[in-house]
């Protein structure tokens, strides 16, 4: 069971607004073996927008778990984008990857976990997992988009053979139907943990019924690497029906490859209700 409390931009003047969310959770897994139940809070985000001229910028600062509790704060973005003219800008900082159906945040998401498991290379829109620091060259257009961004791991030292890159594509030149996808190149010093990742999604709405999908591969044994991992693939299947227009239902089916012979299967489902224009609820069940 999942909650989610999100306050829309708040204005602090011409140049500066904030918006952020609270994200807190009951748990309970059985694994077979043992059962297990967590309760407290996920996540707190704030976003700091500005914009100033030609130049808008963000800065993200949120929980990080994984520095020892939920008390630790950290920069999860922090970036400038500089429009150049009304279809071509340019982004530098660090930022999450463009790649992947599902949203980067939880206020984002049509359920209240990911498709993929824990940890996951699959799971592109995490940008707490998949934040870079780069550079990102934008051309957008009616229909289409196009962004190509330089980058490197946070902290990772830029050297002649370990820059990576990440070339995202959009398409909406049919009504209600949303086409996105691309490629990224992690290039690190040896070659046996070099991965190269393609993703694709399809989304469309039907009135009250949302349909997408994703697909998506990763081949990290690149180079002729002996990776155990090998080249592995995933997709997901997502539908959320709005009931009214307070409540709806979401139903997923994903599967990832983990290794060449063992694969990770997941089926949710999670009926989410609107408690506020603020406060949102999800109960989850996923096998």
């Amino acid at each position: 069971l999942s909650m989610v409390a999100s306050a829309s931009a708040v204005k602090v003047n011409d140049n500066l607004s904030i918006n952020g969310f609270i994200d807190g959770s009951y748990a309970s897994t059985d694994t077979g073996a043992a059962k297990t139940q967590e309760l407290g809070l996920d996540e707190v985000e704030l976003n700091f927008a500005l914009n100033v001229g030609n130049v808008s910028g963000l800065v993200a600062i949120d929980t990080d778990e994984s520095l020892g509790g939920d008390t630790l704060f950290n920069i999860e973005q922090a970036h400038f984008t500089y429009n150049i003219n009304d279809n071509v800008s340019v982004t530098f900082g660090r930022y999450g990857s463009s790649l992947g159906l599902e949203g980067e945040d939880p206020a984002g998401l049509y359920t209240f976990s990911r498709a993929y498991s824990d940890g996951s290379a699959f799971n592109f829109g995490n940008v707490d997992a998949n934040s870079v620091e780069g550079i990102t060259l934008a051309y957008t257009a009616d229909a289409y988009s196009v962004a190509v961004s330089l980058e490197n791991e946070i902290g990772a030292d830029l050297q002649s053979n370990d820059l990576d890159y990440e070339i995202a594509l959009t398409y909406n030149g049919i009504a209600d139907v949303n086409i996105g996808g691309g490629f990224t190149v992690d290039n690190e010093q040896t070659g046996i943990a070099e991965s190269d990742a393609i993703n694709l999604h399809v989304s469309r709405q039907f009135g009250k019924l949302f349909l997408a999908g994703e697909y998506s591969s990763i081949d990290t044994s690149a180079n002729g690497s002996a990776a155990a991992e090998g080249d592995r693939d995933a997709y997901l299947i997502l539908a959320d029906y709005d009931i009214n227009n307070k409540l709806g239902v979401a139903v997923r089916l994903s599967s990832e490859e983990l290794t060449a012979t063992t694969d990770y299967d997941k089926v949710t489902i999670a009926p989410n209700y609107a408690i506020t224009e603020s406060l949102g609820a999800i109960l989850e069940y996923s096998d």
